[in-house]
């Protein structure tokens, strides 16, 4: 085993490490802060490993073109902030009824329209889930370190090729620009997933027929002999339009059910000191940093409180919040917006518990001492 690699790293270099670190050979983007070093780190890297960068005209386009290089075969990534992320929103639709695997970064900062570009913000977070029309699934990673940047990356692309399905990266400005010394693990600690690949022969594949017993499709790349069509239409299993009823309902429940059903190897989280808690603190990314240390300052008070860390934010872990209401007495939810998540936490956990949120939208960072503040007050 090599020696580890110690760097210290800003957030969105980390993004960019663990994105090359699990395959990533295509990035097409438009700069935007905060994201914006995750073009220009891209823009360098890739081509040492014989990858593509491609600076577009705007972030529909950008979308778009990492639909096409992952239909071409290639692991692809694109990285925006706020008003960028509204303008991917129908391409994400897309590559979802399509079922074409891709990594969206998005790093969140004031808004609505421009607001705050250059301030911490957490206001995208039903965006990430409703954005785009329709029924569909769609799976929201979100770091609160840099380390965990790098890891939750590479475990982007490997649940998007895994599950045939665009992911989401949802970082903050806090998380993004903050640096930190990480060490970074030996190739052979890491874990790598690529797609299944199309094993029917030239004639006989259909690019969304799925065996008996499975829900994701074996994805052949165009270029690799197999002819095939793609249509942002609901279609049947050869790809090409349909409008039967039977075959609309069909399409559309699989395409959930892949997720739905997949719940326990997707949803990822972390409690902290909760073992004999009677306040829970549900924080995540950048914020759910103060909340450990106001849950530290807590402790050293006597006061029983602990914190439960969503790191897949979509699907929500609605097992875990519903075992946590039911044994402690209080949840406060606290996030740099309205209180975007509370509403989802409060809908489980409200049937057990009282749920209380606290938040600020003025870009400023929420506080160990506020988050303490507000546990006294409850």
């Amino acid at each position: 085993m090599t020696e580890r690699v110690i760097k210290l790293m800003q957030g969105n270099e980390a993004c960019v490490e663990g994105a090359l670190t699990a395959g990533m050979r295509f990035y097409a983007g438009y700069p935007i802060t905060p994201s914006t070093e995750i073009a220009e780190i891209s823009a360098t890297e890739l081509p040492k490993v014989g990858g593509k960068f491609v600076q577009m005209e705007d972030e529909i386009a950008s979308m778009g073109a990492i639909i096409g290089a992952s239909l071409a075969g290639l692991k692809s990534m694109t990285a925006t902030s706020g008003p960028g992320f509204s303008l991917k929103q129908e391409n994400i639709g897309y590559a979802s009824i399509t079922e074409i695997p891709c990594v969206i970064v998005d790093v969140q900062r004031g808004g609505p329209s421009t607001g705050l570009p250059t301030s911490p913000a957490q206001g995208d977070v039903m965006q990430t889930r409703w954005g785009t029309h329709g029924d569909h699934p769609i799976i929201v990673l979100c770091p609160s370190s840099v380390r965990e940047t790098f890891d939750i990356t590479i475990r982007a692309f490997n649940l998007a090729e895994k599950y045939r399905t665009p992911v989401i990266l949802m970082m903050d400005e806090v998380i993004a620009h903050m640096r930190e010394k990480v060490e970074l693990p030996n190739d052979d600690e890491i874990e790598i997933i690529n797609r299944k690949k199309a094993e029917d022969g030239l004639e006989k594949y259909n690019p969304y027929e799925v065996k008996e017993g499975e829900l994701v499709p074996s994805m052949a790349a165009f270029g690799d002999g197999y002819r095939f069509h793609v249509t942002g239409l609901v279609h049947d299993e050869t790809g090409f339009p349909k409008t039967n009823p039977e075959i609309a309902e069909n399409l559309i429940n699989r395409l959930n059910d892949k997720i739905v059903n997949n719940v326990d190897d997707i949803v990822t989280y972390e409690e902290y000191k909760l073992d004999d808690a009677e306040i829970a603190i549900v924080a995540y990314g950048g914020t759910a940093r103060s909340a450990k240390s106001a849950v530290n300052a807590a402790r050293n008070e006597n006061i029983k409180v602990g914190m439960f860390r969503p790191i897949t934010i979509w699907p929500f872990p609605q097992k875990q919040i519903e075992e946590l209401a039911k044994r402690v007495k209080k949840v406060i939810v606290v996030e740099m917006n309205l209180g975007q998540y509370y509403l989802e936490v409060d809908r489980i956990a409200g049937k057990y518990t009282e749920v209380c949120k606290y938040g600020r939208v003025n870009g400023e960072l929420i506080t160990p001492e506020e988050i303490l503040s507000k546990i006294k007050e409850v």
